[in-house]
């Protein structure tokens, strides 16, 4: 997720804060500070109250990133490796850099989260019982309830059954086991998603008009982030399905010029003058392998003065393994990750050696044909076509930052 905070790594897994995390933060500290503690324990100092409200939100935000945490483990448990966990404004997501492997693996992943929510829940209403039972410090013993009911909330409107909540997975693992088929499940997964947030924003707006609750702003946005993220999950569903059988090979571009890390930015200037060329191509090193990518958009930013002077591999990106593929992989697996640097897909290497490149642009591309071949199928079938069967023009859309979370598990507050 863009304009976020990396912290280090919990159990070698990246962590990181959205700035909104700040306002979520604040927002809890207000209710802790101003509502909670003072209905709990009246004619208290001021002092005490935000201290102790400050400190419930920051367990608190630890909280959530324990659920993140759990989904994280139990994936890498199950053969799946991890890119990343992000704390944001409505919670976490825990990023895979890959599908799980069957219907019992992904019902494992998401269940992971609300467990560990429910257990923690336990946890703090325990510690709650306790002090309150010391008489010690009643200000710690309601932060410590309050933990307790909001995990225990967590948790359960995590299990609503709609991707992309938790419960969403454990729908979509239930119809793959059933169906057999993994697109089929998530394509349905995504459309309850898609009527949860619908029917969420619809009680967010009952609260604000009707029982003029401002906490139906909150429910509104969550409702909005669901429908959002559901109708973003159909389309790679529907883009998944279109891919179907085909490789990495069927939809890669050949014959690219490429550029060596030594050549200097007015010489690839000079070549995209006269060339026809992708968004992106690669970068080789002295002996041929890989050695990044290089962005047609970053040669405008050198200066034109400077251009004989810099050389390609000062401006190039570096490939993270995740951006390497093999020409015999599944094209589909690509619509579920982020590009890299907004432009490239993947870099297609086999025996070492660089034959090919997909950008954001050309997998587009690809789904839009596959959708247009399958079109007259699905007619001959009797089945729909238009925007319900066939969601034309979003096939763009349905990859990138966006588009990536079909690979991800996310804990809602």
């Amino acid at each position: 997720m863009r304009q976020s905070l990396r912290l280090g790594t919990l159990a070698g897994i990246p962590v990181a804060v959205h700035w909104t995390v700040a306002v979520v933060l604040v927002i809890i500290a207000d209710i802790i500070g101003v509502s909670v503690l003072p209905a709990t324990l009246p004619h208290q100092p001021g002092i005490i109250y935000w201290t102790v409200a400050a400190a419930t939100s920051l367990v608190f935000l630890g909280s959530l990133l324990l659920h993140e945490l759990a989904h994280a483990l139990v994936a890498r448990n199950n053969g799946v490796s991890v890119h990343s966990i992000t704390l944001w404004m409505l919670g976490g997501m825990t990023e895979l850099d890959d599908e799980p492997p069957s219907a019992r693996a992904d019902l494992r992943i998401a269940l992971a989260g609300p467990a560990a929510s429910l257990a923690e829940a336990a946890g703090f209403g325990g510690l709650a019982l306790a002090i309150g039972h010391s008489g010690a410090a009643p200000a710690a013993a309601a932060a410590a309830a309050w933990l307790a009911v909001m995990n225990g909330l967590i948790a359960v409107f995590n299990m609503l059954p709609g991707a992309p909540l938790d419960g969403g997975r454990v729908l979509r693992a239930a119809l793959w086991r059933h169906y057999r088929d993994e697109t089929r499940a998530a394509l349905a997964a995504a459309r309850a998603g898609r009527y949860l947030g619908i029917l969420i924003i619809g009680a967010g707006a009952a609260g604000l008009l009707v029982w003029t609750r401002l906490d139906g702003v909150w429910l509104m946005i969550t409702g909005w982030f669901l429908a959002s993220a559901a109708t973003t999950e159909e389309r790679v569903a529907v883009a998944t399905s279109a891919l179907a059988g085909l490789r990495v090979a069927d939809v890669m571009t050949t014959g690219l010029p490429v550029a060596a890390v030594w050549d200097t930015v007015q010489q690839l200037a000079d070549l995209t003058a006269t060339h026809s060329l992708p968004s992106a191509f690669p970068v080789l090193a002295g002996g041929g392998e890989l050695a990044g990518v290089v962005l047609t958009s970053q040669l405008g930013r050198v200066r034109p003065a400077q251009r004989p002077a810099v050389r390609v591999g000062e401006i190039m990106l570096s490939v993270p393994p995740r951006y390497v593929a093999a020409p015999g992989d599944p094209a589909g697996a690509l619509l579920t990750r982020p590009l890299l640097g907004g432009e490239v897909a993947v870099v297609v290497v086999e025996h070492g050696q660089v034959v090919g490149l997909v950008t954001g642009r050309g997998l587009g591309q690809a789904v839009q044909r596959a959708m247009r071949r399958a079109a007259p199928r699905r007619k001959r079938a009797g089945e729909p076509s238009g925007p319900a069967g066939e969601p034309s023009g979003h096939a763009d859309e349905c990859h990138g930052p966006a588009g990536g979370l079909i690979a991800r598990d996310h804990a809602v507050l």
